[in-house]
């Protein structure tokens, strides 16, 4: 009994301390100055008290302004007590009563005058960032100014108003202190300490530009001659310019980058120095070697044995065949002609004189307000981006220029202005500006182009122009997949369609399939048509376009077993990637016998991916991120396309495997950040303008416009051409989740079931993939055979990503089961 009692005495104890040190945090604790500060709720109150401080401080200065002469008739005459807050004889005019006028009269005439209203910011933002726990300016550097200009402004205006009423705006303290420091240094000493103080002042926060106002007065004495120079230059560029550009146009040979050179201080002398180095006298010259691909000191041995590299012996000889080729299956298919595309847009770019002279003067204005001086500017006219080029004075920060990004903007009226400081490599400045009248790139123009035409990439894509003109040709199998982002309207849809027919008018069938998953259903329907030449399925899929959620997870799976049987298929010919894969083929040096095949390109396109992710999650997430990690290698590649770039969207799983990033103008800088890892895509003008970075470098394109009609047309070429018997089927997958396993009837039981139950038991693992390796089996007939173990109590049910549990543990109670079975 003893016991009990003392340990209910310190149980109590214990809660009532317990209890107490829970309460510190949120009530009233008056123990210590720690605790009191600690307080929370406190520090809302003393914010409260400081912010509401802030507003009867500003309604008294502001009324004593209007009053004062009446009030200090009543409170000159007084010594300030507190008696005379309730002395019934004194009635104020002030809007704040008496406490208004004593406290108006105490702070500026009395005190600092007409910068004692710098005590209503520091008493505000007080307040403020004790009530909501954050402050809306940086609060000591905010509070350093207000000190500075609270005793500079006093003393400023005790120097130069002595006497009268005015002298209310210095207050006693900047009168006294003018009488102190004028007894000191005199009056004109005074005036240099003041200009001392506020240039100091101005130096040390705003940092400006000296160099322009030491040009300005160095060059003060010859501007008339140099006005006269730059006038002679600019009637010569004139009529340079008018040479290049007849007729309105303007364009460079070999679909050069359109430029255009302003130059704007400084001469090309200093600007393009010699890059030839001066020998220092002393120091000896450099010894150079070139090597000669020789190793020596070295006893290596060649390994020039053939057989030790395995052979297959059932090899049949097909030498006299030469070399297999893939569009046998297919002989007669014919690649889809130009003729197909609608052509669009001018041939050269339109080159808008008036226009670029106005965005170079304004461009020019706007650095001259802020004291920013530049010595050449450079325009490059892209089909709807015009980028100019500048190169700023020396000792200009990058920084400010780019800071003035909103105001240049203001300044051209334009929408979407985009600074690069500095272009990398080139050692100048860009300033993006679209076009007034911008042109359209259409997909013929880029599929027409020399580039395109005469490419030699795996699976080359027309993407557009860039922001010089050029026509942008990628490798899919670089990049090696494709993430693309962008806001409802802004050209994804058109982009996937560019990125398709770009394949479809240069690979044979043979060569590339397209896995498609559209989840609405309406953006890739056309092609529907070339099902039986480009598209690959489930084999028992009613339509290659996949658009039911629980088909794309399925679809999903099945490319992933279809992975791993060419990661086998690459392990037996000894060959790294698909392309050596495929060459050994060709050359007959793999047996078909053995199950080498030809193995195509497989293209997955997701239209939507967000809409995936929110249905499925998980089961979509998962197998898109293995296919990522581990695909390139087997001439699988992913493009995945959303308008929701979220990060619960776009993971970091996802986002790592994809190195190849297109962004269409998105909503938010948040959204660019997560599609691009930078910011840039919301400051687009839409309408195709994208970036595409490749992860060394940030690409500015306009994408390839291709409308409906003309994919219609396509697809209708193509698909009226002798086509497969059936479209590429994909591995069969059974989903072990799926359906529950019913009772089985021996007599259909799989001819290995007992084999299978041997290794299952030899080995205490029971799992579809153990029956895959050691059998030899398909996945859908594995799987069968699990089911048929479940079914005869060999193994137990399905359990998710775990191998199922073996429930006969030696081989003679398994050789009885099977006898009764």
């Amino acid at each position: 009994m003893q016991n009990k009692a003392r340990n209910f005495k310190r149980n109590t104890y214990k809660e009532k301390s317990e209890k107490k040190s829970e309460l510190s945090g949120n009530e009233l604790s008056w123990s210590s100055v720690g605790n009191f500060f600690r307080s929370k709720r406190l520090r809302k109150t003393i914010g409260l008290f400081f912010a509401l401080l802030s507003v009867f401080l500003i309604l008294s200065f502001v009324s004593y302004l209007f009053t004062w002469q009446a009030d200090d008739d009543l409170l000159n005459g007084r010594t300030f007590n507190w008696a005379l807050l309730v002395d019934a004889s004194v009635m104020p005019e002030n809007l704040m009563g008496r406490l208004g006028a004593i406290v108006a009269h105490f702070f500026i005439k009395q005190g600092f005058g007409i910068s004692s209203f710098l005590f209503v910011l520091i008493f505000f933002l007080t307040g403020f960032r004790l009530l909501f726990g954050f402050g809306i300016l940086p609060f000591w550097r905010t509070f350093v100014h207000c000190v500075f200009f609270l005793l500079w402004v006093s003393i400023f205006f005790g120097s130069i108003i002595r006497t009268g009423p005015e002298l209310m705006l210095a207050g006693v303290f900047g009168f006294q202190a003018y009488v102190w420091l004028n007894g000191i240094i005199g009056g004109l000493g005074l005036a240099i300490l003041l200009l001392f103080s506020m240039g100091s002042y101005i130096l040390l926060v705003f940092d400006p530009n000296l160099s322009y106002i030491g040009q300005q007065i160095a060059g003060a004495f010859s501007r008339k001659s140099s006005r006269e120079d730059t006038t002679q230059w600019q009637e010569e560029e004139t009529e340079e310019y008018s040479e290049e550009t007849e007729d309105g146009d303007y364009q460079e040979k070999n679909n050069a980058p359109s430029s255009v050179e302003f130059l704007v201080e400084g001469t090309e002398d200093e600007l393009n120095k010699s890059d030839n180095t001066s020998i220092v006298s002393g120091v000896p010259p450099l010894d150079v070697e070139i090597a000669s691909g020789k190793i020596t000191d070295h006893n290596y041995q060649s390994i020039d044995d053939p057989a030790r590299f395995g052979t297959e012996t059932d090899m049949p000889d097909l030498s006299h065949l030469g070399p297999y080729d893939p569009k046998l299956s297919l002989p007669h298919y014919q690649i889809p002609e130009l003729r197909l595309l609608d052509e669009r847009g001018s041939s050269s770019i339109q080159v808008n004189k008036a226009e670029l002279e106005a965005n170079k003067n304004k461009i020019i204005e706007t650095l001259n307000n802020y004291s920013i001086q530049i010595d050449r500017i450079k325009a490059t006219i892209g089909p709807t981006v015009t980028l100019y080029e500048i190169i700023p004075a020396p000792g200009v920060r990058i920084s400010r220029i780019r800071s003035l990004e909103n105001d240049i903007a203001l300044s051209l009226s334009a929408l979407g202005i985009r600074i690069i400081a500095p272009i990398p490599g080139r050692g100048t400045i860009g300033i993006e500006v679209p076009n007034s009248n911008p042109e359209i790139v259409s997909m013929r123009s880029i599929l027409s182009s020399e580039r395109f035409q005469l490419s030699t990439l795996e699976l080359p894509i027309g993407l557009g122009k860039t922001i010089a003109n050029e026509t942008y040709i990628a490798d899919l199998t670089k990049m090696p997949h494709l993430l693309m982002a962008g806001a409802t309207g802004q050209g994804k849809s058109v982009g996937l369609n560019a990125i398709l027919a770009s394949i479809l008018f240069k690979k044979h069938p043979a060569f590339v399939k397209f896995v498609l998953v559209d989840p609405k259903k309406v953006e890739l329907t056309l092609f529907s048509k070339i099902e039986r030449h480009f598209l690959a399925k489930l084999p028992d899929a009613e339509e290659a376009i996949v658009t039911e959620t629980r088909q794309v997870v399925r679809t999903l799976n099945s490319l992933c077993v279809e992975m791993d049987n060419r990661y086998d298929l690459l392990k037996d010919a000894q060959t790294r990637n698909i392309k050596e894969y495929n060459a050994k083929f060709q050359e007959r040096k793999l047996n078909p016998n053995h199950g080498h095949r030809f193995l195509p390109y497989i293209i997955l396109l997701i239209d939507e991916f967000a809409d995936l992710i929110m249905t499925a999650g998980k089961e979509v997430e998962l197998p898109i991120a293995r296919l990522a990690q581990l695909s390139r290698a087997v001439g699988l590649h992913l493009i995945i396309a959303t308008q929701r770039p979220s990060v619960n969207i776009i993971t970091g799983t996802i986002k790592a495997n994809f190195p190849a990033r297109m962004a269409f103008r998105v909503t938010s800088k948040i959204d660019s950040r997560t599609i691009l890892d930078t910011g840039g895509a919301e400051q687009l003008i839409g309408r195709g303008d994208m970036l595409l970075s490749t992860g060394s470098e940030l690409i500015r394109l306009q994408c390839a416009f291709i409308d409906t009609p003309e994919i219609e047309r396509i697809t209708d070429f193509i698909g009226s051409q002798r086509a497969y018997p059936q479209p590429f089927l994909l591995p069969e997958y059974f989903d072990e989740g799926e359906s529950e396993i019913g009772p089985i009837d021996p007599a259909e039981r799989d001819e290995l079931f007992e084999e299978a139950a041997r290794i299952v038991v030899s080995t205490q693992q029971g799992s579809t993939s153990l029956l895959q390796r050691k059998l030899k089996l398909g996945y859908n007939r594995a799987g069968r055979i699990i089911d048929q173990l479940e079914a005869a109590g060999i193994v137990g049910p399905f359990e998710g990503s775990k191998a199922r549990e073996v429930r006969i543990r030696d081989e003679v109670t398994l050789e009885q089961i099977l006898k009764q079975v």
